[in-house]
């Protein structure tokens, strides 16, 4: 590691890189850099300038407070905007609904409050598995949804979420920011319901689910009553077993009752929410969650609405967007370890076997390939994603995989 000058290139190096790996295009950049611009009590000041600080991190001298900031965008002349955003989550899904509220609150602020996006919880505008519909119908000016809810209109917003055996967060926006898989779902989007979509938000690999009975073979799939979301549904029918559509907060009474033998939500801290944990040790927890290795969440906007808005807001929704993204998947990282250990206290925790997940990694290929030969779209974007997940899974296999090996030694 060398001196505190080759610390400050590389650190000028990544201020830049960020601007061009956020999202933001060309025309968000430059409305990036006016907002940023902005920032400064000297209306020429430059785009370096206003980023720029003192060492210690504090504001270099002549730059203003948030305060004045928002001074200055609302005495601009740009329109006031406000709308409703529905969301697939309850209030209670705090990290899941608190990434529509960081968006939110991410428009507001970069936007000195004259852009609103009023985050509203499922069931008060439409129910959460149909958030994608009523944004392109117009029910709904914006929506927070996850893609892969919407299999059953067009199957490749599967690749919106995440695709069974597919990419982890990491390599799903890597795909999508520099992978060219924003543009390929972009189109997808535009043509297929007249939308624009943004990353916002990602839980990280998933567990594989709560199941009341152990899961050793194959045979042991047949007759499985699971609760399990997208394609992944498909391949569980395939080996014998059968999918079964239940909301989020209807899982415990579902295992209660006996109309579901097993369920995969999240993960440690939002199952825990759900209230999973009452049912005792009468579950098994199985992972990893094949079908969910790096889940998106997305923010889904009509293309009409887009297109009429002010650059600055452009830039805006896209660095908003960029920062539920991260920030979600931070919270996972720091609330899952720690409920783990709640859910360890009363649970038995169990890999599924290699013999089920070569089955399940089979039957989710022939999958794949079945739904590509019946639907052109799923084809086109079939192809590029197998190519950089072949790619990376190989790269990170080697080195990830070692170095997490010998963490644990």
């Amino acid at each position: 590691m060398q001196e505190e000058e080759t610390g400050m290139e590389e650190a000028e190096i990544s201020r830049r890189s960020f601007l061009g790996r956020a999202g933001v295009g060309v025309a968000g950049l430059a409305a990036t850099s006016a907002v940023l611009a902005a920032c400064s009590s000297d209306p020429d000041s430059s785009l370096e300038e206003s980023l720029d600080g003192n060492e210690d991190g504090t504001p270099a001298e002549g730059t203003d407070s948030d305060e004045e900031t928002v001074e200055l965008v609302q005495d601009s002349d740009l329109p006031e905007i406000e709308i409703e955003m529905a969301t697939s989550w309850p209030t209670g899904l705090v990290t899941l609904y608190g990434a529509a509220e960081i968006f939110a609150q991410e428009v507001s602020r970069l936007t000195g409050g004259r852009f609103k996006i009023n985050a509203r919880p499922a069931g008060e505008i439409v129910g959460g598995l149909e958030v994608l519909p009523t944004v392109r119908d117009g029910g709904a000016g914006a929506g927070h949804t996850a893609s892969y809810y919407y299999t059953g209109i067009n199957p490749a917003t599967q690749f919106g979420t995440a695709v069974p055996f597919g990419l982890t967060s990491r390599q799903q926006n890597a795909w999508l920011y520099e992978g060219g898989g924003l543009e390929i779902m972009r189109d997808f989007y535009a043509t297929e319901f007249g939308l624009i979509q943004f990353p916002a938000g990602n839980t990280g690999v998933q567990m594989g689910g709560w199941f009341s009975k152990e899961i050793n073979t194959v045979a042991d799939i047949q007759g499985l009553t699971m609760r399990i979301p997208g394609i992944a549904g498909q391949v569980l029918n395939n080996l014998g077993g059968e999918q079964v559509s239940v909301a989020g907060g209807d899982i415990l009474p579902s295992i209660q009752t006996g109309a579901i033998d097993a369920a995969e939500f999240v993960g440690p801290t939002d199952d825990l929410i759900l209230g999973l944990d009452e049912l005792g040790s009468d579950l098994f927890y199985y992972h990893p969650g094949w079908w969910e290795p790096g889940p998106s969440l997305e923010v889904q906007l009509p293309l009409s609405t887009w297109n009429d808005l002010p650059e600055v807001y452009k830039a805006a929704v896209e660095n908003a967007a960029a920062t539920a993204n991260v920030r979600t998947k931070a919270k996972y990282d720091v609330l899952n370890p720690r409920d783990l250990q709640k859910v360890k206290e009363f649970a038995e925790i169990r890999q599924f076997s290699d013999e089920i997940l070569s089955a399940f990694k089979e039957e989710t290929e022939n999958v794949l390939n079945t739904i590509a030969g019946e639907n052109a779209v799923f084809n086109e974007i079939l192809g590029p994603w197998r190519e950089y997940r072949d790619a990376v899974q190989e790269w990170h296999g080697l080195a990830e995989t070692s170095m997490l090996t010998a963490a644990a030694l």
